[in-house]
């Protein structure tokens, strides 16, 4: 241990301890922009720089480890004069239009900014020229904005630390140094899987996702639509904690009224199509593992679509592995287009279907050609948690001022099973329940299937299915999938059903969720409302669905019939994406 002082207090922290740790570990809070724990701690934007008694200049916090018998002051006169100018260098190469930002109010600049007491800056303006952007709507789901990039690199090292991707690095030199897509390409012609983890990591808002929440306006005003919403069990979470005003998370009955009194005709819980999903996929597991098909390589779940994407232009001969069945997003679209639109007497180009997702690939997946039936997309806009909100927000909706309702019928249905697919290890453990019960009949205990909770990145497990073993992964980060893919490959390991999602902890880590002020990863907290919901719901297991039991019995006949495939199953093959850049060198 090593012994030092904070500002006149004691602390005793292990030895390798960052300053900036270790004055968190005693309640002192050191500002900072570029850093991240363990992923990016620099020393780039010198705005935690402290004081160290007997040190001619000051030092970083982040870079910095601890010494015995330091003497730290982290708000001195001359650390605070220094803070404040290093802010305000960086605020005269930073477009400070903040009430047209999307993160106003939710800031690291901003408040900083705030806290420094900033009125102005004496340096000139030497923002890059780069023009405005004044178009959010139209192009990729991802847009760069280089007016307000701090080359903090916190971008850089999550894609590629966290994701293996590299789509962000360093461009030009000197002054001229900024951040760029790698390789000299364009955002579209990257490997980018659209995971969004980019957007959630960086402190302002030189990344964001595009916004689709206009084209959601003009439907709701379009007398002749009918408005459809599906509300995603990761989205739930996030939304309840970040509209709530006292203690108690937002309830979903909330969100629904919170909804409807936006204008939408029908909300419904995407949670059903996750049952859907599950019936689906556990089926063609057993299809699958009784055909002898999985002696090679396992059936990897397809629900999350940057994974998907990640499969298509990392692993391309492997897509094959990937489960046919569609997403719950697209599953959902798909049956509120045909089964529920028939139920309602409505023709299916008149339903304006829309998700709320915490999630940027949801909005590439929706726009996919194999996604539509007749010129007829499944779902017609996908937007972010974070897009929801602002919709709320704009709409001066109070959420304590509403009664809450439940999701609309029948489509609002759900279990537990359902609920948990937004947390990693809940789609393994949903589609597991379900194939346990088609092969003995009975339901499985609750206990059978823990092995593959939690937030380990790489979780195993193996199970029996009557007379088959089933061995099973969960990886959660696609750091972590490259990991397994690579293993599997050089058959290190062998399983037969793996569950891949692209955002550490899985949905509720999403890169379209609200962003943290704070820098907290808050994907376990978000995972465990999901289990705690599924623990108390009444129906626990996708088979026991009422509304999925008269889906298939008035209109897909059984899991993995003629109709099923033909609704809910794609083809993964029918598009394409850009390939790695090692593997177009290779062609």
């Amino acid at each position: 241990m090593v012994n030092l002082t904070i500002n006149d207090t004691p602390v005793s922290v292990p030895a390798g301890t960052t300053i900036i740790a270790a004055a968190q570990a005693i309640g002192i809070n050191i500002p900072s922009l570029c850093y991240l724990k363990d992923l990016n701690e620099i020393s780039a934007c010198r705005v935690c720089s402290v004081e160290v008694e007997g040190e001619a200049k000051l030092v970083p916090s982040c870079s910095n480890v601890v010494r015995e018998g330091m003497k730290i002051h982290t708000n001195s006169p001359r650390a605070r004069q220094a803070r404040k100018i290093n802010v305000e260098l960086i605020l005269s190469q930073h477009d400070c239009r903040c009430a047209i930002c999307s993160r106003s109010g939710n800031c690291k600049l901003q408040k900083i900014s705030n806290d420094l007491g900033i009125k102005g800056t004496l340096y000139a303006d030497m923002q890059p020229k780069a023009p405005i952007i004044t178009d959010w709507t139209t192009t990729f789901p991802l847009f760069r904005n280089p007016r307000k990039c701090l080359k903090c690199m916190r971008c850089v090292q999550v894609c590629e630390k966290v994701q293996s991707l590299g789509v962000w690095d360093v461009s030009g030199t000197g002054s001229r140094t900024t951040i760029d897509v790698s390789h000299n390409r364009v955002i579209k012609q990257a490997d980018c899987v659209l995971c969004g983890q980019c957007i959630t990591h960086c402190p302002v808002e030189a990344l964001r996702e595009r916004d689709d929440t206009d084209g959601v306006f003009a439907a709701l005003a379009a007398k002749q639509k009918v408005t459809v919403i599906q509300v995603a069990p990761a989205v739930r979470t996030a939304l309840g904690a970040t509209l709530q005003t006292g203690e108690t998370p937002v309830s979903p009955e909330t969100i629904v009224a919170a909804l409807k009194q936006i204008g939408f005709d029908y909300v419904f819980d995407t949670s059903f199509a996750a049952d859907l999903t599950i019936m689906e996929e556990s089926t063609e597991l057993l299809q699958r593992l009784n055909a002898g098909e999985l002696q090679e390589f396992p059936m990897f779940t397809s629900c999350c679509p940057a994974w998907v994407r990640f499969m298509k232009s990392q692993y391309p001969q492997y897509v094959k592995y990937l489960s046919s069945s569609k997403s719950p997003q697209q599953m959902f679209g798909a049956v509120t287009k045909t089964w529920f639109a028939q139920s309602i007497g409505v023709n299916p180009a008149d339903i304006y279907s829309v998700s709320v997702m915490p999630c940027l690939a949801k909005k590439a997946e929706c726009a996919l050609p194999t996604m539509a039936r007749n010129g007829v997309a499944d779902v017609d806009a996908s937007i972010t948690t974070r897009e929801i909100i602002r919709m709320i927000r704009s709409e001066n909706i109070l959420p304590q001022d509403l009664t809450a309702v439940p999701f609309d019928s029948p489509l609002g249905t759900a279990t537990g099973a359902g609920v948990i697919f937004g947390a990693t290890g809940g789609v393994m453990e949903a589609a597991l329940r379900s194939a346990y019960y088609f092969v003995t009949g009975q339901a499985p205990k609750d206990e059978l299937f823990q092995a593959v909770r939690g937030e380990k990145a790489w979780k195993e497990a193996t199970y029996s299915l009557g007379q088959a073993t089933v061995r099973c992964a969960v990886v959660s980060g696609l750091a972590n999938a490259r990991k397994l893919m690579e293993a599997l490959i050089a058959k290190e390991v062998q399983y037969d059903f793996v569950e891949v999602m692209s955002c550490p902890g899985g949905c509720v880590g999403g890169g379209g969720q609200p962003i943290s002020l704070q820098d907290e990863e808050l994907a376990t907290k978000r995972s465990e409302t999901l289990y705690a919901l599924d623990k108390k719901d009444a129906l626990r297991n996708s088979y026991d669905n009422p509304v999925i039991q008269e889906l298939y019995g008035q209109f897909l006949e059984k899991p993995g019939s003629e109709a099923a495939e033909h609704l809910l199953h794609t083809d993964h093959e029918g598009w394409s994406m850009p390939l790695a850049v090692k593997l177009q060198k290779k062609k």
